[in-house]
């Protein structure tokens, strides 16, 4: 009887300790959709700056998590999503849709558990491994 006792315990214990986090809180379709949102406007500006135009208002739908995986990047709860989008371009004079377009999103829940951040992996010359930004979304 002990032994059970002690074998539940020890187990409760591992998977208290486990190194990654639940599915069971991974983010809800909301943010997964702000967060393709946000990366495609990052990516955009960059293209506008370059082509000195203005951005597009962008619309999104039919989002369709096709793999998710958790882990912890700097010891916060940490989910890789990849997936697929439908996606609208609303130019001044224009409007261009596009269907199943690709995602490949890491987003992480912050500390106190109410806001998540879009991560994205910059490689740089000075580092040998891939360093990690951060961004708020709101």
């Amino acid at each position: 009887m002990l032994t059970t006792i002690l074998i539940g315990l020890s187990s409760l214990i591992i998977a208290c300790d486990s190194p990654t986090p639940p599915t069971e809180f991974a983010p809800d379709g909301e943010i997964v959709e702000k967060a393709i949102v946000l990366q495609l406007t990052q990516n955009l500006q960059h293209l506008s700056n370059q082509l000195d135009m203005t951005l597009p208002q962008l619309k999104i739908n039919q989002i369709q998590v096709k793999k998710l995986d958790s882990t912890l990047v700097a010891q916060l709860s940490t989910y890789h999503l990849q997936g697929t989008y439908n996606l609208k371009l609303m130019f001044p004079r224009q409007i261009k849709e596009q269907k199943e377009n690709r995602f490949d999103i890491y987003l992480q829940r912050q500390i106190e558990g109410e806001s998540w951040r879009l991560l994205r992996r910059e490689y740089s010359l000075y580092y040998e491994t891939p360093q990690w930004k951060s961004y708020l979304i709101r």
